[in-house]
C-alpha cells in the first residue's frame, strides 16, 4: 500500500502522513535515540523566532487529567541559530523540515519567512496564529479573521515557492471563518489545532502549577475538539488539512483522517513515550490492512454522516 501524501504537488510531499508536532519533538534531532527520524512524514520543529527568545518563568509543564498544560514561552536561540546550527544537523534531504514559525506582529513574520525561505533545507513555514499581535494589545492573531489573514499572506509574499501552513486554534467564536480567510490569504495547507488555554492550581501552596499561571492545554483530553475542527474545516476548504490533538496511536490517525485530514500530526505522547511517533508509523500499515483500508485518498474524508 502507498502512504505517500501529496500536500502541496512538487513541494511538499510527505513518505507518509505522520509528523510531528511542533513544541514537542525539539527539532528533531533530540528524538534520534528513540528511532529513525528519516521515516517521518515530515519534522514540524519547535517555535522559532527572528531573535533569541528567553521563554516563559518556570515552572513550564502540568500533568492534567488526560493530558498537559504547558507554557514555554517559545524559548530559542533564534532563526539564524537554527539556519546555521541546527538545520545543516537535520537529515533534511530525506524527511521535509518545517520550521514553526513565531512573531509579536505581521513585520516579524515576513522578515522570519524570508530569511528561511532562502535555505534549501526548509520544506515548508507553519505560521502559528497563536501568537499574541503587539498591534492589537495582545490579541492572537487567530482571534479574529482579518489579523490571521494578514499574518498568513505577510508570510506567503516573503515565502518564495515554499508552502505556508496556517495552524489555527480553537480558543475563537469561528475557527471556520478563519480557516477561509487564511485560505484566501494564501495559506496552502491549515493545521488544526493548537492548544486550548487553561490553567491548573496546587491547594497546598495555594500557587498556579505554571510559572505563567496559564498555559495551553493539550493531549487526549482536547482530540474530541480536535476532530471536530478538521471536520468543519474540511468541508469547507480546498486546501488540505493537518489534524492535530490528543494523537496516541495508528487508529487516532485513521480517525483524523477519515474526518477529512489529509496528514496528522503526533504532539503531547511524545513527551510521555518518545517511541511514540515511531510505534505509529509501524503500526499503521498493518492496522489499515486489518480494516481493509488499500487508498487512504479514498478513504480521507469519508465519514458516514
Amino acid at each position: 500500500m502507498d502512504f505517500r501524501v501529496s500536500l502541496v504537488d512538487g513541494l511538499l510531499e510527505l513518505k507518509n502522513p505522520v509528523l510531528s508536532a511542533s513544541g514537542t519533538f525539539g527539532s528533531g534531532l533530540e528524538y534520534r535515540p528513540y528511532g529513525d527520524i528519516e521515516q517521518l512524514g515530515g519534522i514540524i520543529t519547535n517555535g522559532l523566532t527572528l531573535h533569541p527568545c528567553a521563554g516563559a518563568p518556570m515552572p513550564r509543564i502540568a500533568e492534567t487529567p488526560g493530558g498537559m498544560l504547558s507554557a514555554v514561552g517559545t524559548q530559542n536561540d533564534g532563526a539564524e541559530h537554527f539556519v546555521n546550527v541546527v538545520l545543516p544537523e537535520l537529515p533534511w534531504q530525506e524527511v521535509p523540515v518545517i520550521p514553526n514559525i513565531n512573531a509579536s506582529n505581521v513585520d516579524e513574520f515576513s522578515d522570519l519567512a524570508a530569511l528561511l525561505a532562502a535555505e534549501r533545507g526548509v520544506a515548508a513555514m507553519e505560521v502559528n496564529l497563536s501568537c499574541r499581535n503587539d498591534h492589537r494589545g495582545g490579541q492572537r492573531f487567530c482571534q479574529n479573521p482579518v489579523t490571521a489573514a494578514r499574518a498568513v499572506n505577510a508570510v506567503k509574499r516573503a515565502a518564495g515557492s515554499k508552502p505556508v501552513i496556517a495552524k489555527l486554534s480553537p480558543q475563537i467564536m469561528d475557527i471556520v471563518e478563519v480557516a477561509k480567510a487564511v485560505e484566501a490569504a494564501g495559506a496552502d495547507i491549515i493545521s488544526c489545532m493548537g492548544t486550548i488555554e487553561g490553567m491548573a492550581v496546587d491547594v497546598v501552596s495555594s500557587r498556579p502549577m505554571l510559572g505563567s499561571v496559564i498555559g495551553g492545554l493539550s493531549g487526549p483530553a482536547v482530540k474530541p475538539l480536535a476532530l471536530r475542527c478538521v471536520w468543519e474545516i474540511s468541508r469547507v476548504v480546498q486546501v488540505p488539512v493537518i489534524g492535530v490533538g490528543g494523537v496516541r496511536s495508528a487508529r487516532d490517525v485513521l480517525e483524523f483522517m477519515l474526518a477529512g485530514a489529509h496528514a496528522v500530526a503526533v504532539g503531547t505522547a511524545n513527551f510521555s513515550d518518545p517511541g511514540t511517533i515511531f510505534r505509529i508509523i509501524r503500526e499503521l500499515p498493518a492496522l489499515c490492512e486489518e480494516l481493509g483500508i488499500d487508498d487512504l485518498n479514498s478513504f480521507r474524508g469519508s465519514l458516514s454522516v
